[in-house]
């Protein structure tokens, strides 16, 4: 997940009509219907909402602010959200990468500095974990392993952070040092040095790898987290697309699913050898999604955070609809 310093060009040659879906070549002509609605509303007029995440034992979903640093929460079936962490409290000033782990604690990054670690019964800040030093960075997207171990992007340095249960322990009620755990410095793509990069990640049922988009070349990365392992980081064979702009992912299973953000799609992929090809099943691409930038899976329902970044947000001028909201996909 992250914004951008300019607003990339949304591609107006797209062969799909509103609330229709887009197919591959290899699919049959007829695909399911697509449908794509509101499923709950985020109160204020500055949202310009960045992440969300799903507490898998209550159902209710969290969504970050990229402008003001709040944190909402929806109830499943609410029509609209309620502040659940208010703008700027504990020195926030994003939220975007989200996350709920086994022990009912929600992580929240701050893109600026790294993240918070919250208690979600009583509110209370547990710790926070900080990029060291005064280089460029922008922390922004979070995967937990089953081991309780939480990986985290940086879209500016092409590491990959991690922090054990054991340090939230340790740093409990205090900061601690967000410190790299994987360098993928010598196998992505070229680029310029101020471009956006590493951006969604996602683990397996297992925790043995994580999955990570580079938005900036549309590839994938397959990233073993066993030490010693004899290819700890390799480039994911893609069939049928690429993942450019890829922004927020999901995996279930052998299903993955990412956002596309400019581009104004969400894309189905299907994982085999192991992590190490993904090829694309479904694509829907619709302007009604307004700059998606990340999704979640909750109750059989694809939760699409429309971010309308380019509407007075981080990535161009303009007047946002309103109100902003979360919106749900039938078909992908």
């Amino acid at each position: 997940m992250s914004m951008f310093r300019t607003i990339s060009t949304i591609a107006t040659a797209i062969a799909c009509t509103a609330l229709t879906s887009c197919g591959t070549a290899t699919q049959a002509v007829s695909q399911p219907t697509t449908r794509i609605s509101t499923a709950y509303e985020l109160p204020g007029d500055r949202v310009y909402p960045e992440g969300i995440a799903v507490d898998p034992r209550t159902g209710d979903t969290y969504v970050g602010s990229y402008t003001n640093g709040a944190v909402y929460r929806a109830t499943p079936g609410a029509a609209r959200a309620e502040i659940f962490l208010p703008e700027g409290a504990d020195g926030r000033k994003t939220a975007n990468g989200l996350k709920v782990d086994a022990a009912g604690r929600l992580w929240v990054i701050d893109s600026t500095a790294g993240v918070a670690v919250y208690d979600i019964g009583s509110r209370a800040l547990i710790a926070r974990f900080e990029v060291t030093g005064t280089g460029p960075r922008l922390v922004n997207d979070l995967a937990i392993t089953p081991d309780g171990s939480a990986y985290l992007t940086d879209s500016l340095r092409p590491v990959v952070y991690r922090v054990t249960p054991e340090q939230v322990t340790a740093a409990h009620g205090g900061k601690a040092d967000l410190t790299a755990q994987f360098d993928l410095s010598t196998i992505i793509s070229p680029h310029a040095p101020d471009a956006f990069t590493l951006n969604g990640i996602v683990s397996d049922d297992s925790g043995r790898y994580l999955l990570i988009v580079d938005m900036n070349s549309g590839d994938l990365y397959r990233v073993a987290t066993a030490p010693n392992s004899p290819e700890p980081i390799r480039k994911v064979s893609m069939r049928g697309a690429d993942l450019k702009h890829g922004d927020g992912l999901e995996l279930h299973g052998s299903t993955l699913w990412a956002a596309q953000n400019t581009s104004n799609t969400i894309t189905r992929w299907k994982i085999s050898d192991d992590g190490a090809t993904v090829e694309l099943e479904r694509t829907v691409t619709d302007e009604s999604l307004r700059i998606p930038t990340t999704l979640v899976r909750s109750n059989d329902r694809t939760l699409v955070v429309s971010s309308q970044f380019d509407r007075g947000g981080p990535m161009g001028p303009g007047t946002p609809s309103m109100p902003f909201a979360v919106l749900t996909i039938d078909g992908i």
